[in-house]
């Protein structure tokens, strides 16, 4: 016996920024970070949670930033989606390393890198105990992994969408370009859409709030975040009807 709390949650999805994978490189992928998240993810199934986790691209590539050097918009996208699918093979070997059995579900079809995603095949994959990794976001040009994370969570019937940041929770104003930022430590999701703050796209915090999802940000460089947070501790900002 420990004297840990129990997970709050059964199921979660968790969404790791492509940043978080850099560690404290200027791109690409740091592989003792990556090993770090995917040993917390691991951590945290262990607990008896059924873990969904969905991967942005950002340390590899940025199509909202080569369609302001002239590519367009939606190729630029779509380019962005593929740098999620590396770094979801990335985040799904170090799993794999773990012991804990991980799978990688494109949006994008190319069955020869990974499994297409369909909501039968993540479901079935939840209910067998594996790790599903989302990649590719949604699909569709013009939308960000963080309402890909709300999509999926929905889908898949997540109890709580799990937001990694770089800072542990969700402030009034930039923490680090502010120092008189306030912290909060519950939030509802109007309150997040009416005061515009900005940990993650209008989009997906409305689709949360329809679907009543609540949404946990914290910080992801905290080890063992991941698993404090399923256990209702850690420092983190809770968004909820």
């Amino acid at each position: 016996m420990t004297g840990r709390p129990e997970p709050i949650y059964k199921r979660v999805l968790v969404k790791v920024s492509g940043e978080a994978l850099m560690g404290p490189d200027a791109f690409g992928l740091h592989q003792p970070t990556v090993d770090r998240i995917a040993a917390d993810i691991a951590a945290t199934h262990s607990l008896g949670v059924e873990v969904a986790v969905v991967v942005g691209g950002g340390n590899i590539f940025r199509g909202v930033q080569v369609s302001s050097q002239g590519v367009d918009r939606a190729t630029g996208d779509y380019m962005g989606m593929l740098a999620t699918v590396m770094n979801g093979l990335a985040l799904s070997a170090a799993i794999t390393r773990q012991g804990t059995q991980a799978r990688v579900l494109s949006a994008l079809d190319m069955p020869a890198v990974c499994e297409t995603y369909t909501r039968p095949r993540a479901l079935a994959h939840l209910d067998r105990g594996r790790v599903v990794v989302f990649a590719a976001g949604t699909g569709n040009p013009f939308f960000t992994t963080d309402t890909a994370a709300a999509l999926r969570a929905v889908e898949t019937g997540c109890e709580a969408l799990l937001k990694a940041t770089q800072v542990d929770g969700i402030y009034s104003a930039d923490p680090k370009k502010d120092p008189t930022a306030t912290r909060f430590d519950r939030l509802t999701h109007d309150d997040v859409l009416h005061r515009d703050l900005k940990v993650m796209d209008a989009a997906a915090f409305a689709l949360a709030r329809e679907n009543a999802l609540p949404v946990i940000v914290f910080s992801i460089h905290e080890p063992g975040s991941i698993s404090a947070v399923v256990r209702g501790e850690g420092r983190a900002t809770t968004v909820a009807s």
